[in-house]
């Protein structure tokens, strides 16, 4: 069994609503789907994902290709080796990372169609017979806010997402209207993406937290130097999350042992493969720490393979992050359950378990080749 072909697809997906936070402007999502086909007929598929520029990724998967032609797909850590060793990619690894992971979903992806298992069966089977996702609240306005949560609490949504760090009179405001209308028994999440500094993360999570109830604040520091986010651990009420500082093993496993938080924000394409992020995340669950699932905008495949990696970790949170709700359309012929409920059943068709419609691909490809990638950022905003 050789690798034959390897496609590699860049789409451009549309938001319903625009991505805002302190740091990013988004009005879709912008990846590289992936086709590799064996000798044999298998497909296998996978999703690139990107934090700049989707175009880079796209590039950096074009020089892995060569490395990964007429190979046996199943020799995962010959290729993983020849990719960040022999071809020299160990250089830039967040980059060889968020490629990468694609490729390696692909082929686990291959590996449990020709096995006829998902992939979660292969890593060990699962723990649990679901997984559930937040429900991710998209600044507009007030009065829009609140028609939100109440579509979250109607399809019974637990955990509620906001993304703040720009003007904390507004936000307050923004806080007191989601936790007014979502009651006081469900989970309100913060996310600063590191806008803030020591003082001023310390007052407005103690303040927030004993007004409105915050079950953690996701990146509200700066995570270098470490030292900062340990000081700011000991010295708030509510729980934090760390998302930025994991796409290096060190620099996740130096973070693990500071104890700096409570939970991890990450995903599989953090560290470019899963078999790495299952060592990082059962050595988290040693040290303490609980795993919640990570997007910064995905389409079906990457969540579906989330879905699977929830599955088996042992230190999986409740309210992962999902941008299916956010999406107009996806690349897959069916949407995936999370695009309208918050609970994901186990996966029970082989590899991935999700089908891929090519004509949608191609269709997104166009768009993409057309009009360009949704870049993180964009006009300015205001609240």
């Amino acid at each position: 069994m050789k690798i034959e072909k390897i496609d590699l697809y860049p789409v451009s997906v549309p938001y319903k609503l625009i991505e805002k936070s302190s740091r990013v402007y988004r009005s879709g999502v912008s990846d590289i789907i992936i086709k590799i086909t064996t000798d044999n007929g298998i497909v296998g598929w996978g999703e690139a994902t990107r934090t700049a520029s989707a175009k880079v990724i796209f590039q950096t998967l074009e020089s892995m290709k060569p490395i990964l032609i007429n190979r046996n797909p199943w020799q995962n850590l010959e290729h993983e080796n020849n990719i960040y060793n022999e071809a020299l990619w160990h250089w830039s690894p967040i980059t060889a990372n968020l490629a990468y992971g694609g490729i390696d979903m692909a082929l686990w992806d291959i590996y449990g169609k020709e096995t006829n298992k998902p992939i979660y069966e292969l890593l060990g089977g699962s723990l649990r017979n679901q997984i559930n996702y937040f429900y991710y609240l998209t600044w507009t306005n007030i009065e829009n806010l609140a028609e939100q949560c109440q579509d979250g609490v109607s399809k019974g949504y637990d955990v509620f997402y906001l993304k703040i760090g720009k003007d904390q009179e507004i936000e307050e405001k923004m806080i007191k209207t989601v936790r007014e209308t979502i009651g006081p028994n469900k989970k309100i999440r913060l996310d600063t993406n590191m806008s803030w500094n020591i003082p001023q993360a310390r007052k407005l999570i103690n303040k927030w937290n004993e007004k409105y109830s915050i079950d953690f604040v996701e990146a509200p520091i700066p995570i270098e130097p470490l030292s900062q986010m340990i000081e700011l651990n000991n010295k708030v009420s509510s729980s934090l999350c760390v998302n930025e500082g994991l796409w290096k093993e060190n620099e996740f496993i130096d973070i693990i042992n500071s104890r700096c938080g409570d939970y991890l924000c990450c995903s599989h394409y953090y560290v470019g493969t899963i078999r790495k992020f299952l060592h990082l995340a059962y050595l988290s669950n040693y040290m303490g720490w609980m795993i919640c699932k990570h997007t910064h905008g995905e389409l079906g495949l990457t969540a579906a393979i989330g879905q699977h990696l929830m599955l088996v970790i042992p230190n999986a949170c409740d309210g992962h992050q999902q941008t299916a709700q956010n999406m107009v359309d996806d690349i897959l012929t069916e949407p995936i359950p999370i695009n309208s409920q918050p609970n994901w059943n186990k996966i029970e068709k082989p590899g991935l378990g999700v089908d891929v419609d090519e004509e949608k691909v191609l269709f997104y490809n166009k768009k993409f080749l057309d009009e360009g990638e949704f870049l993180p950022y964009g006009d300015s905003f205001k609240y």
